[in-house]
């Protein structure tokens, strides 16, 4: 891990969840000059297409086209995801070392299980990051804000954020993705999944959902775990 500080930390399970949920934002922000960073949890060594060297080739070349300060991978075992200490005591190391002033991660509610424990481990991650006391080797970090962003499923999101300028970045960076989302062409060993079956039109049109209560092109949704303050509207 480096140590840069980041304005923008996102949990993902695997490389390329970050991407389906909010790629559009992160490029949006990393064009804007903010430093914005990526923590997959797994290698994603269970996928039924790909296999780790793959994936971790594809995610270095999504990082590029997002624009990402850093991109970094715990290493945690795939389809083992859970609120025990060992794992979120690395997350709280990436938390303290990134020092962000935003975390993501994915929403609790969702069809793959280690999304699910991604997001409540995160949680967890956040609130321990904050105390002095619990492992005091790393200086304690206090993040400004925890929030969710969906993956596979849509639900009422909180916020929106207009991604009509940075969709096509988003889709590029998924793109990158070959083994996860394109047929078969080149792969041998290569099976049919719900991903390679028109994901990434749903993905876009999920996104175009989305923006039509607020009459932008694409939109990403988001859910906050706390209130979000303003100073006034």
């Amino acid at each position: 891990m480096s140590n840069a500080k980041l304005d923008i930390l996102v949990f993902a399970a695997h490389a390329d969840d970050a991407e389906i949920g909010m790629g559009g934002t992160i490029a949006k922000h990393a064009q804007a000059g903010l430093q914005v960073g990526i923590v997959d949890l797994t290698r994603a060594e269970m996928s039924s297409n790909g296999d780790v060297e793959t994936r971790l080739r594809e995610a270095a070349a999504a990082s590029e086209v997002l624009g990402l300060a850093i991109r970094d991978n715990l290493g945690l075992p795939d389809r083992r995801l859970a609120v025990v200490p060992e794992m979120i005591d690395r997350m709280v190391e990436a938390i303290r070392t990134y020092r962000p002033r935003l975390v993501f991660a994915p929403y609790g509610i969702d069809r793959h299980p280690d999304h699910v424990a991604c997001s409540r481990m995160a949680e967890e991650a956040v609130f321990s990051a904050k105390l002095r006391r619990y492992m005091p080797e790393i200086p304690a970090w206090s993040v400004d804000q925890l929030i969710f962003y969906f993956i596979n499923d849509a639900h009422p999101p909180q916020m929106l954020v207009d991604i009509s300028d940075s969709q096509e970045v988003k889709m590029n960076a998924l793109k990158a993705y070959r083994s996860q989302f394109m047929p078969a062409g080149e792969q041998a060993d290569w099976v049919e999944t719900p991903l390679t079956s028109a994901y990434l039109e749903a993905v876009a049109a999920r996104d175009r959902l989305l923006g039509q209560p607020k009459r932008y092109t694409y939109a990403e949704g988001f859910i906050s775990k706390g209130p979000i303050s303003i100073e006034r509207f």
